[in-house]
């Protein structure tokens, strides 16, 4: 059985590249008129030769949840195999997930075989899928090679993996579609494994490998195809592999990043290639989730797309973190998911993406609710004339000259390009108890206050500055008061705001009530 499974996920992947290499060869030949028939046969069979050959996953209740295991380093002869496989079933038995991932460095030692061996072995009397992308050191020179380590790894009935499409760098590059819990046959999601490479051909290029252009050329294209099958419209998606993106390093000691960043760095490669930039030109990447950092476990967003590590799993490995895997939890037909650490003591807080916004925020204290029932939507405001600095100077050196009410926080009304100032009060309808993110992005100064508390300081003449701010609120009314003035050089105001299920978006009018 193994064998025939082997045989037809290698029979997938030769069929896949035909078919998509053709198909690309006839849109060219066809730019103006391309042969649809032709088009609808290929994806027919394509998707057949997928359900096929490999398992099929299916989001459950709405969910499909993801184990990302993470630098096992298994060493055949080392006594602390047996904690690093309690570990990992710990793991399994108490997320209960769909698909386990491990993101490199797996097998780290001689004799590597029974090493991989010992490790298909933890899975399959689990019963749980799996799948692998390689690491540095999973493919030394005195270990197997990747061929060597896939075609170990085809024979399982588990893996749900492929060595990938000959031709480019890297070994084990392939897409894990995920199906819907009604609509059987639709794809709602998908899981990209890639292989970051190892070690580059000279010193000089730096001491590690990078996701080259063909790998990316690959990812493009199968984004693409699986855009046009979806209607247009790009498939909410996660990417998996070794080493971190260079725009890792963005993240580190940045506010809103959680977690800890105790590698001291961001050990990617030197060069960039453009990997972050295709995901977020394609714009199905939803969260990108590597390991290789033993002793970095963070997580944040990065222009809209979350960057995260997993948590090392093995303990022959480096670091001090307590051993166990990230879950990352999708929501079927949403852009959005929750992802967590849980190791043997148990689970670490939540991550919820599109917001960024934790469990830890969760925590609180939030602020009662005000006793006011307004009907009216609208923003009331009045309006000064000066010359100011900072806010205060609204109040003490400015010329009250209008007031009244507006739809929403906006200075389109203002009487002068340069030299004036608003003070904005209105009340906020939060739908739910929840923690809330706002943003503001002014030229110049601005500060914005919640029942009386200040939430951001964006004070001072400037030119355009984003700063943002969170508090925990309760369900019901509260004063939102927001002070700026415009001093010279451009003018704008805008403010934005996030909560746990939405991302960013401009505050809404109907959430604003005059006083």
């Amino acid at each position: 059985m193994r064998d025939i499974i082997a045989f037809f996920s290698i029979f997938l992947q030769c069929t896949e590249d035909l078919l998509w290499s053709t198909f690309r060869i006839n849109s060219l030949k066809h730019k103006k008129g391309m042969n649809k028939n032709l088009l609808l046969s290929l994806l027919f069979l394509l998707i057949v030769g997928t359900t096929f050959a490999q398992h099929q996953f299916h989001f459950k209740d709405g969910k499909f949840k993801v184990v990302q295991f993470t630098d096992i380093h298994w060493d055949p002869t080392s006594p602390g195999c047996d904690t690093t496989r309690n570990t990992i079933l710990a793991v399994l038995n108490q997320e209960k997930p769909d698909i386990a991932i491990l993101t490199g460095d797996v097998v780290t030692a001689n004799p590597a075989k029974k090493g991989w061996e010992a490790i298909i072995k933890i899975f399959e009397e689990a019963k749980m899928p799996f799948a692998v992308t390689l690491g540095n050191h999973d493919a030394e020179p005195q270990f197997m090679s990747k061929q060597e380590i896939f075609d170990m790894l085809l024979k399982s009935a588990y893996f749900v993996g492929s060595h990938g499409p000959e031709g480019i760098p890297g070994h084990g590059q392939y897409v894990i579609p995920v199906y819907g819990s009604k609509e059987k046959d639709k794809v709602q999601s998908l899981l990209y494994c890639i292989d970051s490479n190892d070690y580059p051909e000279t010193d000089e290029l730096g001491h590690y490998d990078w996701i080259h252009f063909e790998q990316i050329a690959w990812y493009r294209d199968q984004s693409k195809r699986y855009t046009a099958m979806n209607g247009g419209k790009p498939l909410p998606a996660l990417a998996f592999f070794h080493i971190a993106l260079p725009e890792y390093k963005n993240l580190m000691n940045r506010k809103g990043t959680w977690g800890r960043c105790d590698e001291g760095e961001v050990c990617s490669a030197d060069i960039n290639s453009g990997m972050f930039a295709s995901f977020a030109e394609c714009k199905d990447v939803m969260g990108v989730f590597v390991g290789h950092d033993h002793d970095n476990e963070f997580i944040g967003l990065e222009k809209g797309i979350c960057l995260a590590y997993g948590r090392v799993t093995g303990t022959d490995a480096y670091g001090g973190l307590v051993r166990g895997g990230r879950v990352i939890e999708m929501y079927e037909s949403e852009r959005r998911f929750d992802s967590w650490v849980t190791t043997p003591h148990g689970k670490e807080f939540a991550f919820y993406y599109p917001s960024g916004i934790t469990s830890i925020d969760e925590e609180g204290p939030y602020l009662p609710a005000v006793n006011v029932k307004p009907k009216k939507h609208g923003v009331n405001y009045t309006y000064y004339e000066g010359k100011f600095k900072k806010t205060a100077d609204i109040f003490n050196n400015g010329k009250k000259v209008k007031e009244g009410v507006l739809n929403n926080f906006i200075i389109t009304e203002a009487r002068s390009e340069d030299h004036f100032g608003y003070d904005f009060r209105s009340y906020i309808k939060i739908p739910k108890k929840g923690v809330y993110y706002f943003d503001i992005a002014s030229d110049d100064g601005s500060r914005l206050f919640i029942d009386g508390k200040e939430i951001i300081d964006n004070d001072g003449s400037h030119s355009k500055e984003f700063v943002a701010g969170k508090v925990a609120l309760d369900e019901g009314f509260h004063e939102m008061r927001v002070l700026y003035f415009e001093d010279y050089m451009g003018q704008s105001l805008k403010i934005k705001i996030t909560d746990r299920y939405n991302s960013s978006r401009i505050l809404p009018d109907d959430m604003l009530y005059a006083k």
